[in-house]
């Protein structure tokens, strides 16, 4: 990972010092475990958890002759505790110690996650009330469609970000799960309780059954669920790129004191954080593939996914938490142009309403072929000329010998898409 994209917090968390730590966390449970169960001397446990520790530097130098990191790790905790450390580790195989770590790690840092992800939720939800009644124009294909509100857009997204907090909340339970069940999952030197206790003391589940390793389908959901937060914050981030756009301006990042949009272009803002987004959610689902391509592996287990969740595991929750953060940043000082807004909604004369003349003209006993047909064509008399659409429409006889023009007027009236907004919003709790 980017020094540059580390936050401090998963910084930390996935440092080699505090892997270590966490390793040391599962050897010292697990050894108490086996003293609960008469297995360990207590006097052999008092040492360990007085005298265990580790070097950092010291494992990595030792792991050059071992080439294998759970070994140098042992072996320079063995250096600390003296004979008693013999008891360390026992009746366990590497991935129960990698594994229920790894479990400890990822609940740590989706709890992390999950605190950003639960304040962006609020964040959308209050800035949907404060531009509930700001009008802007809903657009389909691109083009003008009818109009909505930005508060309702804001609205809209704080929904699905909602759903997202359940999910990571089932993700982050489907990773914490941890195994302590020897070589090949079937508890040959410790007994099935011994784990239960171990994880139970831990603060996580443990695996109904394993092999050597914990089976890799919820590592996978976890990232899967990383990735579709992502998706989200693509998706509202395209949003605010589009309406960022110089013909559109109804929306923008804000831009600091300082900031420079352009090496060559002084005038130029961009939407740089957005655009940032949408790379960082394609590593996401890049990453989220990955997981998936590691639950198929030989026989009791081979190592193929190892390697790889070394990098995918930290990169993910790092860039997801870095996301969060930007984004709460991002929605609490995005700049909003209402007026441009109005402006924009006014653009095509009227046309905005053609639904609303089309079922009004339907109410007067008119088929809907024949009503489509006749709004089309004053619809179309606007674009093509860039008249006004209401003018057009009372200037047609075959409109005003079925509609008043206090009833036409009335059509074109904002102000009423307020009602069932307000209906949404109360759905919503927003109100």
């Amino acid at each position: 990972m980017i020094d540059r994209y580390q936050t401090s917090e998963m910084k930390q968390l996935w440092s080699d010092e505090n892997k270590f730590k966490t390793w040391l966390k599962v050897e010292i449970a697990a050894v108490e475990v086996l003293c609960e169960h008469g297995i360990v001397p207590k006097s052999s446990l008092d040492v360990i958890k007085d005298k265990a520790d580790f070097d950092k530097d010291r494992v990595l130098e030792i792991e050059k002759t071992t080439r294998h990191d759970v070994i140098a790790f042992l072996t320079n905790v063995a250096e600390y505790v003296g004979p008693d450390s013999r008891y360390i580790h026992m009746g366990m195989t590497s991935s129960d110690l990698l594994d229920t770590s790894l479990a400890l790690l990822c609940q740590e840092a989706g709890g992390v996650i999950l605190e950003n992800l639960t304040s962006f939720h609020s964040l959308l939800r209050k800035k949907a009330v404060e531009f509930k009644d700001v009008f802007q124009i809903g657009r389909s294909h691109g083009v003008h469609a009818e109009p909505i509100t930005f508060g309702l857009k804001m609205a809209l997204w704080s929904d699905e970000v909602d759903r997202h907090v359940d999910r990571l909340k089932d993700a982050i339970d489907s990773v914490s799960i941890g195994q302590i069940s020897g070589a090949v999952g079937t508890y040959q030197h410790l007994d099935p309780q011994v784990e239960q206790d171990v994880c139970q003391k831990l603060g996580i589940k443990a695996a109904n059954v394993s092999n050597q390793v914990v089976q890799r389908d919820g590592h996978a959901h976890f990232l899967s669920i990383l990735a579709l937060i992502a998706a989200t914050i693509e998706k509202i981030s395209i949003e605010i790129r589009h309406l960022q756009r110089t013909e559109v301006l109804e929306a923008e990042e804000f831009f600091k004191k300082g900031q420079k949009g352009s090496s060559a272009m002084p005038h130029k803002r961009n939407p740089i954080v957005t655009e940032r987004m949408t790379g960082f959610a394609r590593l996401l689902r890049s990453n989220a593939h990955v997981a998936i391509e590691n639950i198929a592996l030989w026989h009791e287990r081979d190592i193929s996914h190892s390697s790889v969740e070394r990098i995918i595991i930290p990169d993910s929750t790092t860039l997801m938490h870095y996301m969060l953060l930007k984004m709460n940043d991002l929605i609490e000082n995005l700049i909003v142009y209402p007026d441009r807004m109005l402006e924009n909604i006014n653009k095509t004369n009227g046309l905005i309403f053609s639904q609303e003349v089309l079922l009004a003209i339907i109410k007067k006993g008119v088929t809907r072929e024949d009503a489509y047909q006749i709004v089309q064509k004053n619809a179309m008399k606007s674009w093509n000329e860039g008249s006004s659409f209401i003018d057009n429409l009372k200037n047609d006889s075959e409109v005003m010998e079925r509609i008043t023009s206090s009833e036409l007027e009335s059509l074109f009236d904002l102000d009423k898409i307020l009602i069932n907004i307000n209906k949404i919003f109360e759905r919503l709790k927003l109100i």
